[in-house]
């Protein structure tokens, strides 16, 4: 008789961890100006969703080029399904991201996935650790970059929105 009072709290305990667990749920963000631009240029350059003009467009931009003329003067699209970031606290060379598109999914390693998480840090995304690593992950990334209105300087033409785990 013992044996099963002790086991009723852990079982119950167990319970609960389980319903916490199942009822985090997706919280809504977004990031406008440099921050959304820069999240979608680092995401644009492994989209196989994109054009090889708009991955051209994205990354001039980025790098603060827009004195160009750009072939359309519609907005860009930068979409992704999915995206998890992993670094360690063991293996501290270790850096890691997957991004899942419509159509396929893309692994990227080393300075590339830092250049991601350390984007997806400075959209707001908050690092959770487990076993000896970090994750980052956001899903239903949707950014829209208007390349006429960034020329103008004004601090427009870029605005993400995206869901992060609670």
């Amino acid at each position: 008789m013992k044996y099963s009072r002790h086991r009723k709290p852990a079982a119950l305990a167990l319970c609960l961890t389980l319903a916490a667990v199942s009822a985090a749920s997706a919280a809504p963000a977004s990031a406008s100006g440099p921050v959304a631009l820069a999240l979608a240029a680092v995401v644009a350059q492994h989209s196989p969703l994109l054009a090889g003009h708009e991955k051209q467009t994205m990354a001039r931009l980025f790098a603060g080029d827009s004195n160009f003329h750009v072939k359309s003067s519609k907005t860009i699209s930068v979409t992704a399904d999915a995206i998890v970031c992993r670094t360690s606290n063991i293996d501290i060379a270790a850096r890691s991201c997957e991004m899942t598109f419509k159509t396929s999914k893309r692994a990227v390693q080393g300075p590339r996935a830092n250049e991601i998480f350390a984007t997806l840090a400075t959209a707001g995304v908050t690092p959770e650790g487990a076993a000896g690593s970090n994750f980052e992950s956001i899903s239903k990334l949707n950014c829209t970059i208007d390349p006429d209105q960034i020329r103008q300087k004004s601090g427009g033409g870029a605005d993400c929105s995206f869901e992060t785990a609670n």
